[in-house]
């Protein structure tokens, strides 16, 4: 796809996640040993107690920009091997040098559950229909922000006060859903003509009321209004045994499909 460009659409996503570990409240980051080590142009991202690895045991930008060198390679998983946990590497076809992916099957790496990467303009957003409100939010809305993404995705209580941290935040736009409580949520990460889009949960009583639909356009309108150009996203690579409503929701949207990315496991701790 000619609208995105592989290193802004890697970068983007990899930009939010760094920013995000460095977002950690002190209580959440003694409680998790959240950790982000820059080792050279990579960055080793840690943190214990939370699940999955994909998001939070991962080493990213390897493979984007010029490539590392073997040494370069072999410090970075010894940083990771050493947190004693499994952890992962993102490998897109575009990734250099070719024989990343070869480099860590060497080393005991295997393929783990890929995700689709996909990207779409910010103008013209698509008008979603629904019966909840949605808005921005900001500082005073930190706390329901990070319950309700920590309720969405099964994370621990712990970790409400780190997502919290991003209702605010600089280059952050947090967004919610309300019926009369908040029932969902989202956020984007403005990187200057990129923007990524993560973080979409909803509660399981508010599901199939169009919440996600109506975030994600008004994630895209206010990243447009920021000046971004382009929106990357990313979800799980579509298989018959799982769900894919979240697919179905970026593909509504007018997402593209860009590229599949593997995510190699590190061999077990």
């Amino acid at each position: 796809m000619t609208l995105c460009a592989f290193s802004e659409v890697e970068n983007v996503e990899f930009d939010a996640m760094v920013d995000f570990f460095r977002a950690a409240p002190d209580e959440a980051r003694v409680a998790h040993a959240i950790e982000a080590r820059d080792i050279g142009a990579v960055t080793c991202l840690s943190c214990r107690g939370i699940e999955p690895p994909a998001v939070f045991r991962r080493a990213v930008r390897i493979g984007v920009g010029p490539p590392i060198g073997e040494g370069v390679l072999d410090e970075v998983l010894a940083h990771m091997d050493a947190r004693g946990q499994r952890y992962v590497i993102s490998v897109a076809p575009q990734s250099q040098p070719p024989t990343l992916a070869s480099s860590l099957e060497k080393r005991g790496f295997t393929r783990g559950y890929a995700w689709m990467k996909f990207c779409r303009p910010c103008a013209g957003a698509p008008q979603a229909e629904t019966d909840l409100k949605v808005r921005v939010v900001g500082t005073e809305h930190g706390g329901e922000f990070g319950r309700v993404v920590a309720a969405g995705f099964g994370l621990p209580p712990s970790a409400v006060p780190w997502v919290g941290a991003l209702a605010g935040r600089p280059n952050w736009v947090c967004v919610m859903a309300f019926d009369a409580a908040p029932v969902a949520a989202g956020a984007a990460y403005i990187g200057g003509e990129y923007a990524w889009l993560g973080l979409g949960a909803t509660l399981d009583s508010h599901r199939r009321r169009g919440a996600q639909n109506s975030l994600i356009s008004l994630r895209l309108a206010e990243a447009a209004a920021r000046g971004a150009r382009v929106a990357v996203t990313e979800t799980g690579e579509r298989l018959p045994d799982k769900p894919s409503a979240s697919y179905r929701n970026i593909l509504r949207a007018g997402f593209e499909e860009a590229y599949l990315r593997q995510n190699y496991m590190s061999p077990s701790a």
